[in-house]
């Protein structure tokens, strides 16, 4: 219907019998939102109908109101205090969006529905109270809320949207309620003082970049409920120090964990099949990882300039290591390739100063290209009998077939020993064992193979019932 002209308000009269403000007239800075005009109910704050009112400083919803519509209060910079009405279901978006001067907000739970930005860049915003039938946190509803120190999502919540809470920087204390399914794209990017949070086991998935630039986050538990793990998920948390992956999680997203650079140890389930691209780069203080059999794929530069990584295992169903994967692993001494790994990407050991020898398990993989040893001038390349295709060196490093065999075992001046031969310069440890089904076995020594034999003898020997030795590489 037409619009009109009541006192401080223009107006119009909907199909229902019931009222939208559509603008405010008046100068006074306190304003009550009326119950009627008219003696028909005052339903809906229209979309920008105090926009940019500077000299708000003021508002009272009133108790028939049930919706405020887009933009209806946004910029009014000197907005100090809202009530909202128990009547209010919806806020929509960008409603306070830079209502800088607004520094607390409680949303009755009479609300169902928040916005996008409708409470975005207010930048004095310090306290907010969500209502319990509150259903999703819209896209960037807190987004630059810079003040905003603590939120408590009620269990309503299934949904925290793109960009919720990003540049929260405040933010210090999050709780998510217990049905939120879904953490959205950069939902808490940036938020650099949170130093904890639990995701409850409701959570399916984290969205790419969900806590990009959480500096101050040390430790992470990401539930067996959660499928999906988005890329840059915690991509510069550079507090990180421990990160407990669920086991449902199948894939970690290019650059998931990378500049996590106080991440020591993090465990990799049985459930991942492959690790993205760049996934741990630069975790500078990561020093072992384990990666499980049920992996497939290593993506190009997933563990790059990780300078602390010393110890390295890779699962048996690995089949590719992509381009610069260990790169800059300046801490790296031994690595073993398992048998099914048919391609290693170019430059895979570039730069891995310290790296001296690297067992393959299988037949010659693919190498893509001519540069996977550069600057990587100490390693030996080593291959078991009876596998295919190896020369004397294998990316411009010398190869040497890894074939220890003990010999002449016996007992001399009253000490069990043999000799073991093999191709000249092997580094061999001798392993016992005293009761195979417990497997506990302990080095005894480390023998290199001098013209091709060295010998080995057990002054313990008498001590057990029985003694078992093995060979192992460093």
């Amino acid at each position: 219907m037409a619009g009109s002209i009541h006192a401080q308000w223009n107006y119009t009269t909907n199909a229902d019998n019931t009222i939208t403000i559509t603008g405010y007239t008046g100068s006074v800075g306190v304003v009550t939102i009326p119950d009627t005009i008219n003696d028909y109910p005052v339903a809906i704050i229209g979309s920008n109908a105090f926009y940019y009112c500077t000299s708000l400083t003021s508002v009272t919803m009133g108790t028939n109101v049930t919706s405020i519509e887009y933009r209806a209060f946004r910029s009014c910079t000197n907005l100090i205090s809202v009530m909202i009405g128990d009547s209010v279901t919806t806020i929509g978006s960008s409603a306070f969006y830079f209502c800088i001067a607004l520094t607390n907000i409680a949303i009755p739970n009479s609300v169902i529905e928040i916005g996008g930005g409708a409470f975005g860049s207010c930048s004095n915003l310090t306290s907010v109270t969500i209502g319990d039938h509150v259903v999703a946190i819209g896209t960037a509803t807190f987004s630059s809320c810079a003040k905003l120190t603590s939120v408590t999502i009620p269990n309503s919540v299934t949904t925290i949207g793109y960009s919720a809470f990003s540049s929260c920087s405040s933010l210090t204390n999050i709780t998510i309620g217990t049905s939120v399914t879904n953490i959205g794209e950069l939902a808490f990017v940036d938020c650099t003082n949170l130093p904890s949070i639990t995701i409850p086991n409701s959570v399916i998935s984290i969205e790419d970049e969900a806590f990009w630039g959480c500096t101050r986050l040390t430790s992470i538990t990401i539930p067996n409920s959660v499928t999906t793990l988005g890329q840059y998920v915690f991509f510069q948390c550079t507090s990180l120090t421990n990160a407990v992956i669920g086991n449902s999680i199948t894939d970690i997203g290019d650059v998931a964990f990378c500049y996590c650079s106080n991440l020591t140890g993090i465990e990799i389930p049985n459930s991942v099949t492959n690790i993205g691209y760049q996934a741990f780069a630069f975790c500078s203080n990561l020093r072992n990882i384990t990666i499980p059999n049920s992996v497939i794929s290593i993506g190009q530069f997933a563990f790059d300039n990780c300078s602390s990584l010393t110890n390295v295992a890779i699962g048996s169903n690995v089949i590719s290591i992509g381009y610069e994967t260990f790169s800059e692993c300046t801490s790296l001494i031994n690595i073993t390739i398992p048998s099914n790994v048919t391609n290693v990407g170019d430059r895979v050991f570039q730069y891995c100063s310290a790296l001296a020898r690297v067992y393959f398990l299988g037949n010659t993989p693919s190498l893509g290209g001519a540069s996977v040893f550069s600057m990587a001038p100490n390693v030996t390349v080593y291959y078991l009998p009876h596998t295919a295709g190896w020369g004397a060196t294998f990316g411009g490093r010398p190869a040497v077939c890894w074939n220890p065999t003990a010999q002449n075992l016996g007992v001399q001046t009253n000490q069990f020993g043999f000799t073991i031969t093999g191709s000249s310069n092997l580094v061999i440890v001798v392993e016992a064992c005293t009761n195979l089904a417990e497997g506990v076995w302990v080095p005894l020594s480390t023998n290199t193979l001098t013209d091709s034999v060295s010998s080995f003898s057990d002054p313990q020997w008498t001590n057990y019932p029985s003694r078992f030795y093995r060979f192992r590489a460093p």
